[in-house]
């Protein structure tokens, strides 16, 4: 069982966020924190698609690449995107050239587009917060899914919604502060939740 490990600057982290500078960045200033507005959720989830079966530093290295890519993840522009955009994407090295992944955002984009008519993403993905959620000791108190990650998984996918399973959904709700699971003993623990 692993806890907190406390890095050279003596501030105590999630192991995983006491790696490489791009992971220490990531878990102290973002990981956890709640986010705002469309393009904000439709990133992460786009995002975390895209992760799926790669290195999580893998996509934060080329993140500034995939916000070119896909336009800042304006959803009206990526869900215009067309049999061009989509083999520019494909052959765009600076992003995860997947075509499943790749059609998947397409996808997300033109759902997230239809969501507004019943209060946007933002509103839908925050309906499915927790009402209490323990906080982990070590990473093995972490889960992979949860109720609410299975139930988000399952509605966007009847909303057309496509890759969004339930672990990749509980690793979103992670990344944008549906749940917060920093460690305790971690120093953001508690910190960025509501």
């Amino acid at each position: 069982m692993t806890g907190p490990v406390v890095g050279d600057d003596a501030v105590a982290r999630c192991p995983w966020g006491a790696g490489t500078a791009v992971y220490r960045d990531y878990h102290d200033t973002e990981w956890g924190r709640p986010v705002s507005g469309e393009s904000a959720y439709l990133e992460r989830l786009t995002l975390e698609a895209f992760q799926s079966g790669l290195s999580w530093l893998t996509i934060l290295n080329k993140r500034e690449n995939f916000r070119a890519a896909f336009a800042g993840f304006d959803a009206d522009v990526v869900a215009a995107y067309d049999d061009a955009d989509r083999a520019r994407l494909m052959a765009d090295a600076g992003i995860v050239r997947n075509r499943l992944k790749v059609d998947a955002a397409i996808t997300n984009a033109a759902a997230t587009v239809r969501l507004r008519s019943s209060g946007g993403l933002e509103r839908f993905m925050q309906s499915f917060r927790p009402e209490t959620h323990p906080a982990p000791h070590t990473v093995d108190d972490v889960p992979a899914t949860s109720p609410e990650s299975v139930a988000l998984s399952r509605t966007l996918k009847k909303q057309g919604f496509a890759f969004v399973g339930p672990t990749t959904m509980y690793a979103l709700m992670q990344a944008i502060g549906l749940v917060d699971d920093h460690l305790v003993g971690c120093h953001r623990q508690g910190v960025t939740g509501r």
